[in-house]
């Protein structure tokens, strides 16, 4: 328990911990949602009773409310009195601000001379740098902006009795105060118990730091079996770096308010490497009700950095390609207001015909499938090998996160020689009855030299209480309103699909 007489404190030690004061390597948990958990080590050599400690090798965007700071060893109590966060740190347009109202130096360049003039700084034109634009409500930024943007930013120096705006030339100022910082900067005011020199554990969260997965599939010239290649993406801009780090990578949702190794296939090339297993660069577990992704050596990840390293590579991964043709074309935001009972009335709703067949690439996340390691979300690009192995890529899209054992869609784009053609044969609506029976007629045209298998989708969008009361072809409820035919076209050759609803209400 801390020593309550140590309170009203008399004796006072002071300590200042700069960035390199130290050589524990800092600690990093960045999660995929634009923000980081930094871990640190401050020594400190407390007195007993209350000692100031600043400590400016921080980031630019850490949340002062989320620090903490403790002795791991739990041997010596520590009181924080006072936490105090500067992250202003010194510029011009600062100094401009702290010298408003009284007269400094300028140097002007005058042809080949150089002269120094004096002015009066009525104006300095400093705006709030934006850290504090983000944390405060949208009425402080909305004045904010109007000050700067309506001319509040641009100095106003009174030279020999007139007013100009700009600087008349460069400032020159007297030497910085004891109060002024040159990076952001944490203040403590610590009640110790008794005296102790030890390393304290730092922790707090910052933004400026995100990280992303991007996968890479590469399929040979002919057949669906491809190899996985993932990178994780690291992208610092906290405003500090960190050397040889300790880095994990958490994946998942989690919750933030805003202002196993196995199917690990390791080859060189399209062969196996043979021989022992190298340790993969990053480890993966679960964590809670997310998954932890750890780099396995320390790494340095400077300020404006990205860095990449790889985290899954896996070979002989069948990925089945398939074709669907979704043949609705409606313009949600034109319909966005209106009323089940206005959608019905209204005869062309869904009737424009969309002709683009999607191309779908579909995969197992599986051990027995070559992977099986929890996915975190990304951009997953598609390659096929062309003449000489040359790759070309051929789509992309975006997956989300993908636990082992589920499977991964992913639309690459359209089919240049598929073709769909969707239009309405019939309307009837008896509203006195509260029925409504609607008719289309689908044409799905393959002119590849090859069959292809098309999925045709159907939305049932009128009612949610339907009924197919004739069909060319059989098909397959996919959900309440929603049915699939899966049609095979023969080279050249087209297929016509034909169905008649009847909604109730």
């Amino acid at each position: 328990m801390m020593n309550r007489t140590l309170m009203p404190a008399i004796v006072v030690a002071a300590a200042v911990l700069a960035a390199g004061a130290f050589a524990a390597e800092p600690a990093l948990t960045i999660y995929n949602q634009d923000f980081a958990v930094v871990r640190d080590s401050v020594p400190l050599d407390l007195k007993q009773g209350v000692n100031r400690v600043s400590f400016n090798d921080m980031t630019a965007h850490v949340e002062p409310d989320s620090v903490m700071l403790r002795d791991p060893a739990g041997v010596q109590a520590l009181q924080i009195l006072e936490q105090n966060y500067r992250s202003d740190p010194i510029s011009q347009e600062l100094l401009l601000n702290l010298y408003e109202g009284k007269m400094i130096n300028f140097q002007v360049t005058r042809g080949e001379k150089q002269e120094i003039v004096r002015g009066k700084i009525v104006r300095s034109g400093y705006v709030p740098h934006q850290a504090g634009l983000r944390r405060y409500g949208q009425q402080y930024r909305q004045t904010q902006y109007s000050y700067s943007s309506g001319g509040g930013n641009q100095p106003i120096i009174e030279m020999e009795g007139k007013l100009r705006f700009g600087l008349p030339g460069v400032p020159i100022f007297p030497a910085l105060g004891d109060d002024t910082i040159l990076k952001p900067t944490m203040d403590w005011l610590i009640a110790a118990d008794k005296p102790g020199k030890f390393d304290a554990e730092l922790c707090y969260v910052t933004g400026g730091m995100s990280w992303e997965a991007d996968y890479n599939v590469v399929a040979p010239e002919q057949g669906d079996v491809v190899d996985v290649i993932g990178w994780v993406t690291m992208d610092n801009q906290s405003g500090r770096a960190f050397e040889n780090a300790r880095i994990k990578l958490m994946a998942g949702d989690v919750n933030k308010i805003q202002p196993e190794e196995a199917g690990w296939m390791w080859e060189a090339g399209m062969g196996s490497m043979g021989g022992a297993m190298p340790e993969p660069p990053v480890s993966e577990r679960t964590f809670d009700e997310l998954h932890l992704y750890t780099l396995q050596r320390p790494t340095t990840l400077r300020d404006r950095e990205t860095k990449q390293v790889e985290f899954v590579r896996a070979a002989n991964v069948t990925a089945s390609r398939f074709y669907v043709y979704d043949g609705m074309k409606i313009d949600w935001q034109r319909y966005r207001s209106w009323s089940m009972e206005d959608l019905r009335r209204q005869s062309d709703y869904g009737t424009q015909c969309n002709p683009k067949v999607w191309v779908m690439r579909e995969f197992e996340n599986a051990e027995a499938n070559g992977l099986g390691l929890p996915l975190p979300k990304g951009r997953m690009r598609f390659y096929r090998r062309g003449d000489a192995g040359q790759l070309e890529f051929i789509g992309e899209s975006m997956v989300d996160h993908t636990p082992r054992d589920e499977k991964i869609s992913v639309y690459t784009g359209n089919a240049f020689d598929l073709v769909g053609e969707r239009r309405r044969t019939n309307f009837k609506l008896n509203e006195d009855r509260g029925m409504l029976d609607e008719s289309f007629e689908i044409k799905v045209r393959n002119h590849k030299k090859e069959e292809a298998e098309i999925r045709v989708v159907e939305h049932l969008y009128r009612w949610h209480t339907w009924e197919i009361t004739i069909t060319s072809h059989k098909f397959t409820k996919t959900d309440s309103q929603t049915i699939e035919y899966r049609v095979k076209v023969a080279p050249n050759a087209e297929q016509t699909i034909t169905y008649t609803v009847h909604y109730t209400w």
